[in-house]
């Protein structure tokens, strides 16, 4: 997602408690960061930051990362999250906010901080051939996730593109992953949408007529299936 230069973003985040500057100094103890032993989740290219808010909100025992590059980004999901925490009268104090390339996760993630769960959403299909070794969810980057995500912990998918979710079923399957869940229409699931809140994205695609698709699929190790 492109985003406009927000000269706000930098300094806000700066004097934000829950943006992690330096995030290399928790790999292996970012319960250190939280201050407590409480599960810890991971949200890749978290954008705007509206899902994993609400999904702090919802889990208030549960700890979350949220990771994206971009600092424009994070900026406007710290807005976003002070805002979803406020109108709760809450501190968002079991979320932090990381500026990081996700190619590069296990520098500041290790097998120590025990990922329970890995979310992956409305990432950039890269439909071009020669691209789509960025996608999030290329086998490149599963091997990644599995560095640092424990057997029987999941990866949580959606999309709203139908060949990169269509590949992506293959990817995770190639990788080792046990798909448990599969939807090709989120919102006529019969999954809880508690478990899966709204992005941005998934509400402008859905009032565009497009169906959400979405799969769990489960790290089973290393071995070649």
């Amino acid at each position: 997602m492109r985003i406009r230069k927000k000269k706000w973003a930098e300094p806000e985040l700066n004097v934000c408690d829950f943006y992690v500057a330096e995030p290399k100094l928790y790999k292996n103890r970012w319960s250190c960061f939280f201050n407590n032993e409480n599960p810890i989740m991971l949200e890749v290219g978290c954008g705007k930051g509206s899902f994993v808010g609400q999904m702090a909100l919802l889990n208030p025992d549960i700890n979350f990362i949220a990771v994206d590059i971009k600092l424009d980004m994070l900026g406007v999901g710290r807005r976003n999250i002070v805002k979803l925490f406020s109108e709760k009268n809450r501190e968002a104090d079991n979320i932090a906010l990381v500026r990081y390339n996700v190619d590069m996760l296990d520098e500041i993630i290790g097998r120590e901080d025990n990922i329970q769960r890995i979310y992956i959403n409305f990432c950039n299909p890269w439909p071009r051939e020669k691209h789509k070794k960025r996608r999030l969810t290329h086998p490149r980057k599963l091997k990644l996730y599995k560095e640092i995500l424990p057997n029987e912990c999941e990866i949580h998918f959606k999309t709203d593109d139908d060949e990169l979710f269509s590949e992506s079923l293959e990817y995770f399957e190639s990788e080792n992953f046990e798909l448990k869940k599969i939807s090709y229409d989120l919102h006529k699931s019969d999954i809880d949408p508690k478990t899966t809140p709204m992005t941005e994205h998934e509400k402008m695609f859905s009032n565009e007529g497009i169906k959400i698709k979405y799969c769990i699929a489960e790290n089973k190790g290393n071995d070649v299936l």
